[in-house]
């Protein structure tokens, strides 16, 4: 009922009142805490895809430098080694919530807080009254277009977060919106790219290149400035996240055998290409844009075996969220996997039928065979269809999902869920690999 008197009280409240509302609310959350940041170094990061990965590297990074850290990311919660699930709603949490555990990491002596800041929560002024040191941008593709109106409208979004944090700036040159980034001053500017691109004219910044990228079974290897780095958790995009938390440790003073350590050590997170099961081999990933799902397929079609396909389970989004993507999902996915199978992610209010539909249409508009496309909305039972269809050789990857504890549905309703657990139950049921 709380959930239902909410959206209707939003829906009938003009955007500048809501404006007000969310500033206030953010100026309230810092004073109630005493203005935590301003006792520790606080960096954001922001971006499309990458941005839990790459906080999560920093705070690896750190740690292993000595230093005592705090993360927020839509994955877990981090204050000096005490680690929870982020289960929220939200990848960035609200502005008393934000507030609150950058003043537990205070009280627990931290250093520094690495907190992933979303378009979303910018757009509610949750990073607000946060000292933000530096800020780093990962990529930028088109998401939440319905909440923000236009691309530009979530690009912007993304800037403030750079406009706040004057301290330092740390910017993929390998993104076509690099350049609004450069735009933006900063006392100093490290840059960095997996392409070998090369820095704009009359652009003053550090540029750091990986070199040597070499994708393996067990993660993907690179070098950095003649020094060779692995990390243990697959795809080429994971070297730009460890880039882009490598320049960030270096203007922190920490040096890149640190660096190495640390990534050397660091493991896939939950549901980020998290491998769940062997025989056939089944990963998990949170990837949802049309950008990261296709980055997901191109690299585990990279590490099949030639007999071997990509059996492929996905939904979108429901709620009214970013609906032009879904035939673009279907495309997409049409191109890398020799079996689909559709299922519902998040529904929200809406008919999951029509959200399957759309991103079908993408499928048919491919030419992909009816016969190796299956439509199961129940996802359990989605997942098992795809386990029964999967060889040996074959790779069957879930998407949409990643770590989430909730699949949610119409008037605020949810389902607990847990991915990796319920593909190995299914698997056990199978008898898979055995």
């Amino acid at each position: 009922m709380m959930f239902l008197i909410k959206k209707a009280i939003k829906k009938i409240t003009p955007d500048f009142i809501l404006n007000i509302y969310h500033f206030k609310l953010a100026l309230l959350a810092a004073i109630w805490y005493g203005f935590p940041s301003r006792k520790l170094k606080v960096i954001g990061v922001t971006g499309t895809n990458g941005k839990s990965t790459t906080a999560a590297m920093l705070a690896a990074i750190f740690k292993e430098a000595g230093y005592r850290v705090a993360l927020s990311s839509s994955i877990n919660f981090e204050i000096a080694g005490d680690i929870s699930k982020n289960t929220l709603s939200n990848s960035m949490p609200g502005r008393f919530a934000i507030q609150r555990l950058l003043a537990e990491a205070v009280k627990a002596k931290c250093d520094y807080a690495f907190i992933e800041v979303t378009s979303e929560g910018i757009k509610q002024h949750r990073h607000r009254f946060i000292k933000f040191i530096g800020a780093i941008f990962t990529n930028l593709t088109p998401e939440h277009i319905e909440s923000h109106g236009n691309f530009e409208n979530y690009r912007n979004a993304k800037l403030n977060l750079f406009k706040t944090a004057k301290g330092f700036h740390v910017i993929s040159l390998d993104d076509e919106n690099t350049k609004y980034f450069l735009d933006v001053p900063a006392q100093k500017r490290f840059c960095y790219t997996v392409k070998n691109a090369a820095l704009p004219q009359g652009i003053s910044a550090t540029l750091v290149k990986a070199g040597d990228i070499i994708s393996k079974k067990q993660g993907v290897g690179f070098l950095v400035n003649g020094m060779d780095f692995f990390v243990a958790i697959p795809g080429q995009f994971n070297v730009s996240n460890a880039l882009a938390a490598i320049c960030a440790a270096f203007l922190q003073g920490i040096s890149l055998a640190v660096c190495e350590r640390a990534l050397r050590n660091f493991s896939a997170l939950p549901g980020r290409m998290e491998k769940v099961h062997d025989l056939p081999q089944v990963f998990v990933d949170y990837a949802f844009t049309p950008n990261a799902l296709e980055q997901v397929y191109k690299d585990l079609t990279s590490r099949k075996s030639a007999s071997g396909k990509l059996i492929c389970v996905l939904g979108a989004c429901g709620g009214g969220r970013d609906k032009w993507k879904r035939p673009v999902l279907g495309e997409i996915v049409a191109s890398y996997c020799g079996q689909i199978i559709l299922t519902d992610e998040d529904p929200f209010d809406e008919d999951p039928q029509t959200i399957l539909d759309m991103i079908k249409g993408g499928v048919v508009k491919k030419g992909f065979s009816a016969i190796n496309l299956h439509e199961v909305l129940d996802r359990r039972e989605a997942i098992s269809r795809a386990l029964a269809l999967a060889g040996p050789d074959d790779i069957v990857i879930l998407t949409g999902k990643g770590s989430e504890s909730w699949i949610r549905l119409k008037d605020g309703k949810k389902i607990a869920w847990d991915e990796k657990t319920i593909v190995q139950e299914l698997a056990k049921k199978l008898r898979l690999g055995q």
